[in-house]
């Protein structure tokens, strides 16, 4: 047998930036503000706990208020931006996820890399029939994803078509979210 190892035009590689992404269900904004908003009326309460037992800073009470409510704006707004860089894509071999404002990634993993998927119905999430789709390699940490913001239908879909896949690999063993093996 002769061992050959030819060098790759990378010019004629398929470019995944040319790939259409899909973007999160317009609702999954909702579930993010939600959280925000929740965020920062707990630490609005912890605030005024901490200035009304402390008489040093308490005459200091407005700067606090004004400070905690540009925090909340910049958190809106740069939550709405990073909402809408967030897309996910499904290939024949593999599945894609990009997100971030200033830095960008997209991660892209092979179907044979993957360990397993679970869904996730968080409570917000729940209330406007949303879930997210997580997939995890052996790598884990940043080679794993969270696609969240995916119609809960179509997030079972898409848990279905991942599994299927998987179960087309017979030397990977594919565990779904219950930590069953499915082979």
């Amino acid at each position: 047998m002769n061992f050959t190892n030819e060098t790759l035009n990378i010019d004629e590689l398929p470019k995944y930036q040319e790939v259409p992404l899909q973007p999160l269900h317009p609702d999954y904004w909702k579930v993010m503000l939600i959280s925000r908003i929740i965020f920062f009326v707990i630490l609005g309460i912890v605030t005024g706990i901490v200035l009304f037992f402390n008489d040093e800073i308490r005459e200091f009470w407005g700067y606090f208020m004004v400070i905690l409510l540009v925090l909340f704006g910049i958190s809106v707004v740069l939550g709405k931006l990073g909402f809408k860089k967030k897309g996910y894509a499904f290939r024949k071999h593999d599945v894609l996820y990009k997100s971030g404002i200033i830095s960008e990634t997209t991660t892209i993993i092979p179907f044979s890399r993957i360990q397993h998927v679970a869904m996730h119905e968080g409570v917000f999430a729940r209330m406007f029939g949303l879930a997210s789709i997580g997939i995890f390699t052996a790598g884990g940490g940043d080679s794993d994803i969270e696609i969240p913001g995916i119609e809960k239908e179509k997030a079972l879909q898409i848990k279905q078509l991942l599994m299927s896949k998987l179960s087309e690999e017979p030397e990977n063993p594919i565990v779904d979210h219950d930590g069953e093996s499915e082979l």
